[in-house]
């Protein structure tokens, strides 16, 4: 079974839809400070079921949603979407 796409809708700074490809082998995220890297970490840590908000950087779990800018409005929900491959039927039964 392997991680394929990780998929952020309004959650923290990725406001609009975005996709990010785990191709096989190793995958990086590289960018300038505040670009977002640690909130990909943070989307993944939070799909797979971490509900402290404190992991998260932030003071409470409504934090993790988009708050708004100047050119953009507040969203009121988050979503996170991983997408997982097991054509090699590697994962366990109940998956």
């Amino acid at each position: 079974m392997h991680i394929t796409r990780l998929r952020l809708v309004g959650f923290k700074s990725f406001v609009e839809p975005t996709d990010v490809p785990i191709e096989p082998g190793l995958t990086g995220i590289v960018g300038p400070n505040g670009c977002g890297k640690s909130n990909l970490a943070e989307a993944l840590q939070w799909v797979m079921g971490e509900s402290s908000y404190k992991a998260m950087r932030a003071s409470a779990m409504e934090d993790v949603i988009f708050s708004g800018s100047g050119a953009r409005p507040a969203r009121n929900a988050a979503e996170v979407t991983l997408s997982l491959d097991n054509s090699d039927r590697s994962a366990p039964s109940a998956f």
